[in-house]
C-alpha cells in the first residue's frame, strides 16, 4: 500500500479543522479546499497548502468529484479524507479516488454502497442476524404495493427513501386514506436529495431513544465497539444534542448493542470508522436503523469517554496499519460522561430559522473538561450556501450531573455577537426537568418545546439590550481586531455576568 504523507480534506467547516488537527499530530502534511466562499475561513490557514475549488455553491465546489480528484494530484496527496457530509457516503467518490490512485479514507465502495442503500442494508441485516424494524425489503412498486405492506405490519408506518437519511424523503402514515399523498409526496423529496425516487415502509415506533454504536475496524480484522451515543434530542429527523453514555443503556443492553453492531460492520466488510444507529423502545428492544459510513458529527463525546482520537485512528488505518484500541472482548467501558451541544447559525424561537450574517465577536469557553470544536472565528461571514454548523461545544465530567453543570457554565461563558444561535436553547435544556431525569426520546422536541422554546418575555430583551451596550462600552470596540492581533477579552463584572445569563435563558442574547 502507498505510504499516506500528505492528505486532502475534502470538506469545511469544523470538521475540516478537525482533520488537519489529527494529520498534523500523525505528522502529516494537510491541504485544505475551499470555495470562493470560504477563502478566509479557518481551515483554509491551518492547512500546509489550500487549493480553490470554485464558486460557492456546494455543487460547483465541494461535490464535484473530478475538482477534488485533480486538486489532490496536483498538491501532491496519497490520501483524501471526506469528514462528513458532501461526499462522505458516496460509492462513487471512493471508486474515483481508486481510479486515480489515491487512498479513500474510509470503507471500501462496496461497504458504503451495501449501507447507502436502506433495503439492501435491511437485508443485509436480517442475513447477519442483527434486529430490524419490521417493512419492507424492496422498494415500494405503488400505492396498492404500500397499503399491503402497511396491513401486514399494521399502522402507524413511515415511509422512507431507499438512497439516504437524515429525514429527507420521509413520511408518517396512519392510516389507508394518507397512503397515495404521502408515497408521492416521499417520491418527490427522495427525488430532489439523493437523486433516487426509491421508497420504502417500516413499522413507526412510538417514542423510541435514537441509539448508536460506534465501531472502528482496520485492514487486520479487528472490529471493536466504543459503547454508544444518545441522540435522542432531534429537530426534523437532525439531532441537536448528544451524549455518552445513555441513561437508558444498562452494561448488558450495551454489549448485546455492541455484538449487534460489530455483525453489523462485518456483514459489509467494513474498514475504518463509522456508526450502527438503533431505535430502542421504552421496553427494552433494539432494531437496526442505518449505518452512516463516516465520521459522525458527534464523534467527540466518544473520545472523551474512551480515550480515543477517532480520526487519527482513521488516518492510520486508511495506512494499513493496525488501531491502537485495546479491549478485552468486543465492548470497551466508558469513562464519566461527555456531552455535545451544536452551536448553529440557527434561530431556535423562530423555527430554527437559518441566520445569516457577519460574527462580529466570538469568545469560546474554555476551563476543565471543556472542548470547543470551530470551523469559525470573528471576522467570518455566514451564508447559506452550507449547513448551519458553527461548532460543537463539548464537555467531559466525572458523572451526567457534573458533565451538565460544566455544559451550563461552557454556555454561559460562550459569546456569539453578530447573528442568533441555538445557544440560549441549549442552555434552557439543560435546565430542563426531563432532561435532568435522562427521560429523552426522539419525540422530547415536541413534548419539552413548549417550556424551552417559549417567547421570550419583554423583560428579558431589555435585560440583552442593557447587557449588549455593556459589552460594547466594555471592550471600547464595535468590530473585531485585525487579522494577526490579539483582542483584549472582555472583563465582564459580576452583575454583567448575571444579566447575561438571565438574558441567554430567556433566549433573548
Amino acid at each position: 500500500m502507498t505510504a499516506i504523507r500528505r492528505v486532502l480534506v475534502a470538506n469545511r467547516g469544523e470538521i475540516a479543522v478537525r482533520i488537519i488537527r489529527a494529520c498534523h499530530e500523525e505528522g502529516l502534511d494537510a491541504v485544505a479546499v475551499y470555495s470562493e466562499a470560504d477563502r478566509l475561513a479557518p481551515h483554509v490557514r491551518q492547512a500546509d497548502a489550500a487549493v480553490p475549488i470554485g464558486p460557492a455553491p456546494a455543487a460547483d465546489s465541494y461535490l464535484d468529484v473530478q475538482k477534488l480528484i485533480s486538486a489532490a494530484q496536483q498538491s501532491g496527496c496519497q490520501a483524501i479524507h471526506p469528514g462528513y457530509g458532501f461526499l462522505s457516503e458516496r460509492a462513487l467518490f471512493a471508486d474515483a479516488c481508486a481510479r486515480a490512485g489515491l487512498i479513500f479514507i474510509g470503507p471500501p465502495a462496496a461497504a458504503i454502497r451495501a449501507m447507502g442503500d436502506k433495503t439492501e442494508a435491511r437485508r443485509r441485516m436480517q442475513a447477519a442476524g442483527v434486529p430490524v424494524i419490521p417493512g419492507s425489503v424492496a422498494p415500494l412498486e405503488d400505492a396498492a404495493d404500500a397499503r399491503r405492506e402497511a396491513k401486514r405490519i399494521r399502522y402507524p408506518v413511515l415511509l422512507k427513501a431507499a438512497a439516504g437519511g437524515g429525514g429527507k424523503g420521509m413520511r408518517l402514515v396512519r392510516g389507508d386514506s394518507e397512503v397515495e399523498d404521502a408515497l408521492q409526496a416521499a417520491r418527490r423529496e427522495a427525488t430532489k436529495a439523493f437523486g433516487d425516487g426509491s421508497v420504502y415502509i417500516e413499522k413507526y415506533l412510538e417514542r423510541p431513544r435514537h441509539i448508536e454504536i460506534q465501531v472502528l475496524a482496520d485492514r487486520h480484522g479487528r472490529v471493536v465497539a466504543l459503547g454508544e451515543r444518545e441522540c435522542s434530542i432531534q429537530r426534523r429527523h437532525q439531532k441537536l444534542i448528544e451524549e455518552a453514555p445513555s441513561t437508558a443503556v444498562t452494561p448488558a443492553l450495551r454489549r448485546r448493542l455492541s455484538e449487534a453492531a460489530t455483525a453489523a460492520a462485518g456483514a459489509v466488510g467494513y474498514v475504518s470508522a463509522g456508526t450502527i444507529e438503533f431505535l430502542l423502545t421504552p421496553s427494552g428492544e433494539f432494531y437496526f436503523l442505518e449505518m452512516n459510513t463516516r465520521i459522525q458529527v458527534e464523534h467527540p463525546v466518544t473520545e472523551l469517554v474512551y480515550g480515543v482520537d477517532l480520526v487519527r485512528e482513521q488516518l492510520r488505518i486508511a495506512g494499513g496499519q493496525a488501531m491502537r484500541v485495546h479491549w478485552g472482548g468486543t465492548t470497551l467501558h466508558p469513562r464519566g460522561h461527555a456531552i455535545e451541544c451544536r452551536i448553529t447559525a440557527e434561530d431556535p424561537f423562530s423555527d430554527f430559522l437559518p441566520a445569516t450574517g457577519v460574527l462580529q465577536y466570538l469568545r469560546a469557553p474554555s476551563g476543565p473538561g471543556i472542548r470547543w470544536d470551530a470551523g469559525v472565528e470573528a471576522g467570518n461571514e455566514v451564508t447559506l450556501f452550507y449547513d448551519p454548523l458553527l461548532a460543537k461545544l463539548i464537555v467531559w465530567g466525572e458523572t451526567r450531573e457534573s458533565a451538565i453543570q460544566r455544559m451550563r457554565r461552557a454556555l454561559t461563558e460562550l459569546l456569539i455577537v453578530g447573528l442568533p444561535t441555538s445557544q440560549p436553547f441549549h442552555l434552557r435544556v439543560m435546565d430542563d426537568p426531563e432532561f435532568l431525569r435522562g427521560e429523552v426520546d426522539i419525540t422530547y422536541l415536541e413534548r419539552a418545546g413548549a417550556r424551552v422554546l417559549s417567547t421570550p418575555p419583554q423583560p428579558g430583551l431589555e435585560r440583552a439590550l442593557a447587557v449588549a451596550a455593556a459589552l460594547v462600552a466594555d471592550q471600547g470596540h464595535d468590530r473585531p481586531p485585525p487579522r494577526g492581533l490579539t483582542a483584549r477579552p472582555p472583563q465582564l463584572s459580576g452583575w454583567l455576568q448575571a444579566a447575561r445569563l438571565d438574558a441567554l435563558r430567556d433566549g433573548v442574547e
